[in-house]
């Protein structure tokens, strides 16, 4: 019996993921169907030439960034859609706010639903460490083959333990593995968030004001890192309603901060513009019962009271015009990939907090795990091969690595 194996697209690329395994019954798994990087918003037409899409298939996304899920719309409506339960919400919390909601069914797994049987094939989902919440790697048996997709991981989060465990206790006799590969060749760092957490404790002990801090609301193990540096700095967290909407939809069977009770450090800034966004997709309630409870705050309470504070650039005109504007009694952290920076542009939260005299500062660590830990993660699983896939730096890893097949984009390979 054999099983074939396709990348659509990723052997050269990072983001746009799709990959196919087909049965020899003509059975298919598609694993992600991402949205290019590069690609522009709104464009359409996107998905892989080859990828065929007169045939059934299940689709199976590892996780809720878009360049792993952003062409479901694309998809044919009769194929069938599985993810994370966690990550189905968050899938359709980022379309409503780009006015494209999720109009298909999504079925859901959750970390301890065990696998799943998909026609021929066997799929275990495996909760991992990654910058999105609910990221899973994903393991496919069927007609003789192992298979591991990785997704996207690191060993360096707040759920590094996941994939240490994996390490520690590795799948047997995996026949390929699909690994990304993004921070191969890069300088990205890849410090742990309990480190991270630790230089924003002595930035926020040594500024005077308030921290403002751009990053992610999706990136929940960062609003932790932060949520953790408040409470231990004696300051509060504030997030606007869509960061708060985040850790609403997902709170449920985790420890996470969540406005209430028993979070009374974290609190809800209502803004102009978070009001109309709301308002717009029709949930008026929500910001009238976000506007009601005490860790509701506003931009003039803020100005008297020192926190570490979400900021958008968006944002700015709004805080500006409410005593909430940068001093030089303020810090600026830009928490997110540096490539998003831009230090030039003057609109900038960074270029308006150091015009203000405010200290700039860039306080991340990647969502991908680094060359070491490729290698090391890699090495464990010990597959008869491993396929690169979602990099740019795989012709020349500088690590050791199991034997690599290297394919092209739309290469058919048949595990005979």
């Amino acid at each position: 019996m054999t099983l074939t194996l396709t990348v659509h697209r990723g052997t050269r690329t990072i983001g746009g993921s799709c990959i196919e395994i087909a049965g020899p019954d003509g059975e298919r798994l598609i694993l992600d169907a991402g949205l290019p990087l590069d690609a522009p918003r709104g464009m359409s037409g996107l998905l892989p030439e080859s990828l065929d899409l007169t045939r059934p298939a299940t689709l199976l996304i590892s996780h809720a960034h878009l360049d792993h899920w952003g062409l479901l719309q694309e998809l044919p409506a009769n194929w069938t859609v599985w993810s994370g339960a966690k990550t189905a919400e968050l899938i359709r919390l980022s379309a409503e706010i780009t006015d494209s909601p999720i109009t298909r069914r999504i079925q859901t797994w959750h970390s301890r639903s065990g696998s799943l049987s998909i026609g021929g094939f066997t799929v275990t989902p495996t909760l991992t460490d990654h910058s999105a919440p609910d990221a899973y790697m994903l393991r496919i048996e069927g007609f003789g083959r192992r298979i591991l997709y990785t997704g996207d991981f690191r060993v360096h989060g707040r759920k590094s333990t996941l994939v240490e465990k994996m390490i520690a206790e590795p799948p047997k006799a995996v026949d390929v593995l699909l690994m990304e590969g993004t921070n191969l060749g890069t300088d990205k760092p890849v410090v742990t968030e309990k480190a991270l957490e630790d230089e924003f404790v002595a930035l926020a002990k040594e500024t005077r004001r308030h921290v403002f801090v751009s990053w992610s609301a999706q990136n929940v193990d960062r609003t932790v890192t932060l949520f953790r540096a408040a409470r231990r700095t004696g300051r509060n967290l504030v997030v606007d309603l869509y960061g708060a909407d985040v850790l609403r939809r997902i709170v449920d069977g985790t420890d996470l901060p969540v406005p209430g009770p028993d979070f009374p450090d974290l609190r809800v800034l209502i803004t102009p513009s978070g009001k109309r966004l709301y308002t717009r997709l029709g949930r008026e309630d929500y910001v009238t019962e976000m506007a009601t409870k005490p860790f509701s705050t506003s931009r003039k309470r803020l100005a008297g009271e020192p926190a570490i504070i979400m900021l958008r650039d968006s944002m700015l005109k709004e805080f500006e015009a409410d005593a909430l504007g940068f001093t030089p009694e303020d810090a600026y952290v830009f928490s997110s990939w540096s490539g998003y920076l831009d230090p030039g542009d003057p609109t900038s939260g960074w270029a308006r907090a150091r015009a203000a005299g405010a200290k700039t500062v860039k306080l991340h660590t990647s969502g991908h795990a680094g060359p070491k830990d490729l290698s090391r993660f890699a090495s464990a699983i010990a597959p008869k091969a491993l396929v690169p896939v979602h990099g740019l730096g795989w012709d020349d890893p500088g690590i050791a690595l199991p034997p690599v097949r290297r394919l092209a984009d739309g290469e058919v390979w048949a595990l005979t």
